[in-house]
């Protein structure tokens, strides 16, 4: 039986104020699948971002190959994908429309990821500023050392389902319903 790994992701703080600022305007259920895709989104690309600056710094031209991403296990991120193109659009109308093609253009330049990529964000029932608000949280995101992590998406995840659980039980189940917690970092259990 594998440990359950339980150590700090070093961005919860972010996590818990993205789930903050999509208050009221999605359905809480909907929470989890917005943030761990814009977390996976921008993990792939500090990732890449780091090897490319790697490879442009070694001067023999391999930056823009596929493959010397992939013997590394990295993914390759094409440029519409990359979260410099993504924070640039935070605050524009077609922020949705980026993000979701950011999301097929890494399923077509890494074949693993085929169909697997949420491609909802340009959804009439997520709003764009809001959206634009998350986007903004996580380009402050320091992600510096994940790649030496062999799950920070898994955790993540198991963050969010935590944090949202503990949060409905406070609140009665009704955590979409309820305005945000005064201190977005932690639960507020004074709301009560």
């Amino acid at each position: 039986m594998s440990e359950k790994n339980t150590a700090n992701i070093g961005f919860e703080k972010q996590i818990w104020d993205a789930a903050c600022v999509l208050w009221g305007h999605i359905p809480a259920a909907e929470y989890r699948k917005v943030i761990v895709g814009l977390i996976f989104l921008r993990y792939i690309s500090s990732a890449f971002e780091k090897k490319y600056n790697q490879l442009v710094a070694d001067g023999d031209g391999f930056e823009d190959d596929k493959d010397a991403y992939l013997m590394d296990n990295i993914f390759y991120v094409p440029e519409e994908s990359r979260w410099s193109t993504i924070s640039a659009a935070a605050h524009t109308p077609e922020i949705g429309t980026v993000i979701d093609n950011a999301m097929r253009a890494i399923e077509q330049e890494n074949k693993s990821l085929k169909n697997v990529l949420p491609k909802n964000y340009a959804s009439p029932d997520l709003e764009k500023r809001v959206l634009g608000d998350v986007v903004d949280l996580f380009t402050n995101m320091d992600m510096s050392d994940t790649e030496e992590s062999k799950d920070i998406l898994g955790r993540t995840y198991e963050y969010c389902i935590a944090q949202f659980a503990a949060y409905e039980g406070v609140k009665g189940g009704e955590f979409g319903a309820v305005d945000k917690p005064a201190n977005s970092g932690q639960l507020n259990h004074a709301m009560v």
